[in-house]
């Protein structure tokens, strides 16, 4: 990275070591309360919690339905409506400056729920647009939302042509050097493309106040100086809606066909397409650009699907953009088993058995750029079987390693198979990324349709680390040669400061915590790295003994390892320390103090910041059990070294 970030180590006073029996009492109440949690059939799932984009979209969503259900577009737009800050516009994290995608959305959702553009709340948000950039400076997927509505024109939405199905595999721009949540969301986008269906919202919901310069419509379409990829493909934007334009399209329908046949293959063997909350919303639109109605079994099963993720209250109604059980479940265990759950427990039994009736063991996307692995690993929700993840696999072999299960013979199978479709995941570089492997041609970001920063899934260190953690557990090596290669791509991403960013959590803390733990696991030798990272890890721990960095810091250098303290982070942070530094170092027995003192009488703790990452910059997550089970794992870990 460009920036070095200049750290002092706190001087507050240090506590007394924590005693045994408060350490004992902290991690009992903890351990009892995550057991209780547990469902009857044996996972664990937390609510995952995002921004208000999910809840503006939905009211959307039921008017192109049919279904404007007044009490629930109420409650929806309740919800909305609380989370506006005092500057008129909405946030895509707790704490976070107004964001012109959430703040647009935001007021369209309220002006179609009814709510009068003169109502002060509407005025404020209505002059916060404009004041950060109008609603020609939104990005393509909420341009093409408001084409759907008819409330702008389609010449500001970017060409998401259905010919892309025809490219084949060695053209870098065809859809599987997308990532797959990108290829998901943006499949049922070419069939909305090609059909411009449009569900007019009515007259009172017009937008046109939003626009800075409503003679420039068009502006997130200007060219920049020089030669580059992004002009290149504004460009190719521009011929492609020539092309949209004219009578005669040779191809567009066996196109859309072959979109849609792809569409509908992928609805089977997953609970929606993808099982996450954009894709399977476009394809519920896409579907009845098709012809398929509400009804039809096509259609009401997704909506069935998207129907999950509702969770309504007295006075509200709001969204999850997709459920996590076996991402919980993996680490639930893994933090009960370091706990000192023993590994017969029936609880861990019973999620042992649900753990191995959702490993994946048919194929998926992955097998386009991956011949060599066999089926075994696991994704991240109930039932998403064309995108198994490898950090959940990793979490999960990590989990079923030490368990007790009766039928031993296919817990080992299982554990075998998880592992070697682990390991083939890896990339040309040595890292692994999410979901597929060699997903990383960086000039695809420059494509007008990217501009929700997540159109590849590269290799990270946090994922990374954690293959290497797990495959150490099961005995391998600094000495591998897949895992030299993994701790060579692990010192290529250091930051010059000593710590590794966090892809998926937030974000520093998260990342360098991963790779000590990994680097321990396998006995890596680092030439002063983990040396660097600890000295980093000393030098941001508050004054409170806590651990906090704030998502300002993806965009802002000056934020690296900065923010509210959290119990989250404090965990990793802890865990971090954990991997280099004795039970009675200070800096260990600070952290340690803090999540002891901070505990809550439910036996958890309160944690009200985000620290999960959806795509840097664009989308994030709280996961509402990152709370319990990281702080009760990083204590029971120091526990053990006393």
């Amino acid at each position: 990275m460009a920036h070095r970030v200049e750290l002092e180590a706190p001087t507050a006073h240090l506590p007394h070591p924590a005693g045994k029996d408060r350490l004992d009492s902290t991690v009992e109440k903890a351990a009892s309360l995550l057991r209780s949690l547990q469902h009857d059939d044996g996972y664990w799932l937390g609510e995952l919690e995002a921004d208000t984009t999910l809840e503006s979209d939905y009211i959307f969503y039921l008017h192109v339905l049919g279904r404007f259900d007044r009490k629930r577009v109420t409650k929806l737009a309740e919800f909305i409506r609380r989370r506006q800050l005092d500057d008129g516009g909405w946030n895509i994290y707790f704490g976070g400056p107004s964001e012109l995608n959430a703040t647009v959305k935001a007021y369209f959702a309220l002006k179609l729920a009814g709510h009068s553009p003169e109502l002060q709340h509407m005025v404020r948000a209505c002059r916060r647009v404009r004041e950060i950039g109008g609603l020609e400076r939104t990005n393509s997927f909420t341009r093409l939302y408001l084409a759907l509505a008819g409330v702008i024109g389609w010449e500001m939405v970017p060409a998401i042509p259905p010919e892309l199905m025809f490219l084949p595999r060695w053209v870098p721009i065809n859809i599987y050097e997308m990532s797959s949540w990108t290829r998901a969301i943006v499949i049922p986008l070419t069939i909305l493309y090609a059909r411009k269906p449009c569900w007019p919202a009515p007259s009172h919901a017009r937008i046109d106040e939003l626009f800075c310069d409503p003679s420039r419509k068009t502006a997130a379409f200007d060219y920049t100086p020089g030669f580059n990829w992004r002009n290149a493909f504004l460009t190719l934007d521009r011929a492609l809606r020539l092309y949209d334009r004219l009578s005669w399209k040779p191809g567009r329908e066996r196109a859309v066909r072959r979109a849609s046949g792809w569409m509908l293959e992928h609805f089977e063997r997953s609970q929606g397409l993808a099982a996450i909350y954009p894709a399977m919303m476009n394809s519920i639109f896409a579907s009845m650009a098709l012809g398929y109605s509400p009804d039809h079994p096509v259609t009401a099963r997704q909506i069935d699907e998207l129907a999950r993720f509702e969770i309504e209250e007295a006075d509200t109604l709001r969204l999850q953009p997709c459920l996590s059980p076996v991402w919980d479940t993996g680490i639930a265990v893994f933090a009960l088993l370091e706990a000192g759950t023993l590994p017969a427990d029936d609880g861990l039994r019973k999620a042992a058995h649900w753990l191995l009736q959702k490993q994946i063991l048919g194929g998926g996307d992955w097998q386009i750029k991956n011949r060599d692995g066999p089926p075994g690993g696991w994704a991240f929700e109930f039932r998403n079987d064309f995108y198994p993840d490898v950090d959940d696999t990793a979490f999960v072999l990590m989990a079923l390693q030490n368990l007790s299960y009766p039928d031993h013979a296919r817990l080992a199978k299982a554990i075998d198979v998880g592992l070697r479709w682990l390991v083939s995941m890896q990339n040309k570089d040595g890292g692994w990324g999410a979901f597929d492997r060699d997903n990383d041609h960086t000039f695809l970001n420059q494509i007008p349709f990217a501009d929700h920063n997540a159109m590849l899934d590269p290799s990270s260190p946090d994922v990374t680390a954690r293959v290497v953690e797990c495959l150490g557990r099961f005995g391998w090596t600094a000495s591998h040669p897949r895992i030299r290669r993994a701790v060579e791509y692990l010192l290529k991403q250091q930051h010059p400061a000593g710590p590794w960013y966090g892809r998926w959590g937030v974000n520093y803390i998260y990342g360098t915590s991963g790779v000590l733990r990994a680097f321990a696991a396998v006995g890596a030798k680092t030439n002063g790295a983990v040396e660097r990272a600890m000295d980093w890890l000393r030098c941001v721990q508050q004054e409170d003994g806590g651990f906090g960095e704030s998502i300002a810091s993806y965009d802002d250098s000056t934020w690296i390892g900065r923010g509210e303290t959290t119990a989250s982070q404090t965990a990793w942070g802890l865990s971090g320390l954990l991997t280099g530094l004795p039970s009675n170092d200070p800096a260990v027995q600070r952290a340690v103090e803090y999540l002891i003192d901070g505990q809550n009488d439910e036996g958890s703790w309160d944690e009200e910041p985000f620290t999960g990452t959806g795509f840097p910059k664009v989308f994030y997550l709280k996961y509402h059990l990152y709370r319990l089970y990281f702080p009760l794992s990083a204590l029971a870990r120091y526990r053990r070294m006393k």
